[in-house]
């Protein structure tokens, strides 16, 4: 003769919650990219926690944006130390303490020493305002204008020591109107950088995006040169643009 079991302990249990991942965002401004990680994070879109903002520059508006959403803002002014060195250090120290999964550059105007890239290898993202390989550096948009292309956009990259020379993630089209200015230009790529960016956070959090030696990997498969590409027709229909160029 069986006998059922009901347990009302079993059924009230409530499993304890994977560890949550942590993210620091670095900046040094307007922080709009990182507002748009606060919106993904608000929408349990991000994969995990902002757990700090840390900012070079104390007047930075993104310290604001920290401060709204109840994130640790934290300002590491660099220009009370010595030397790039002496600030890297000084940085690494004030992110440990947070001890996140990624570090997450969201225009952090600071070239960073191999020391620093080198502790942070493979949980360092950055977004650029190309499409890499083309345009490193600065003032990517009146390049882009200058040599007449027909297509900009913005890129996802690991941090290696070569300036924005790391494996590309992923990247989302521009294509150029016939008319586009660098104003117009800008706004566009950076609705691209609010698009994409939580995205690849995301997915680095869950592991889904890894760097190894050879690049970056999707789901331990290795991807192209420019990685992930979202087409102008694709972001536009996200964006709700004129599909026009």
């Amino acid at each position: 003769m069986s006998e059922r079991y009901e347990s009302d302990t079993l059924q009230d249990f409530t499993p304890e919650p994977a560890d949550i991942r942590r993210v620091v965002v670095l900046i040094s401004g307007n922080g709009s990219n990182l507002q748009a990680l606060i919106d993904a994070q608000t929408h349990d879109e991000l994969g995990g926690e902002i757990v700090a903002v840390v900012s070079n520059e104390p007047e930075a508006y993104g310290l604001t944006r920290a401060r709204e959403a109840g994130i640790d803002a934290v300002v590491l002014p660099h220009r009370e130390y010595e030397s790039r060195d002496a600030y890297d250090g000084a940085l690494i120290k004030v992110i440990e303490r947070h001890e996140p999964d990624l570090v997450v550059l969201a225009g952090f105007m600071r070239i960073l020493t191999p020391r620093f890239v080198q502790r942070f290898m493979g949980r360092l993202i950055n977004i650029h305002p190309s499409l890499l390989p083309d345009y490193q550096g600065l003032n990517t948009h009146a390049r882009a204008l200058a040599d007449g292309v027909t297509q900009h956009g913005c890129s996802v990259h690991f941090v290696t020591e070569e300036l924005d020379g790391g494996p590309v993630l992923m990247q989302a089209v521009v294509e150029l109107a016939g008319e586009e200015s660098e104003e117009t230009l800008k706004e566009k790529v950076h609705a691209r950088e609010h698009l994409i960016y939580p995205i690849a956070v995301k997915w680095c959090l869950e592991g889904r995006l890894q760097f190894t030696g050879q690049g970056g990997t999707l789901d331990g498969t290795p991807l192209p040169p420019h990685g992930l590409r979202m087409s102008h027709a694709d972001a536009a229909e996200e964006l709700d643009e004129d599909l026009e160029p």
